[in-house]
């Protein structure tokens, strides 16, 4: 069975990843020492809460298993367990990609969301 996490950033970001071959941290994932990411069940309310009247945002889907150990879930957002990576994220690890053009909470997300947890 496959387990999705999924990182929301703005294309700028997902076009240098393409590049560089890595996410540089920015932001809070810098200042907090890991990288942020959510459960399929996660995102739309991480989008509501983080990114809500932002434009060109990319949803980048990465099988669990592929981040190793790095991958921690831990207790945070109204004590939700949710998956932090303790290593860099890598453009060769991103499985899936959707652009999400202005997020205006949830509702750029598919109708069918969240996509289902295996596969």
């Amino acid at each position: 069975m496959t387990q999705w996490v999924y990182k929301i950033v703005p294309a700028a970001d997902w076009q240098q990843m393409q590049v560089d071959g890595v996410l540089t941290p920015q932001g809070i994932d810098a200042r907090d020492g890991f990288v942020h990411l959510s459960s399929g069940e996660q995102v739309a309310e991480t989008l509501a809460k983080h990114f809500s009247g932002q434009k060109d945002l990319m949803l980048l889907r990465f099988d669990a298993a592929s981040l190793g150990e790095a991958l921690r879930w831990e207790v945070s957002r109204g004590g939700d367990y949710f998956p932090h990576l303790y290593a860099s994220l890598r453009h060769q690890n991103v499985a899936q990609t959707l652009a999400l053009p202005h997020c205006k909470g949830d509702n750029f997300l598919p109708a069918n969301w969240p996509p289902e947890e295996t596969g």
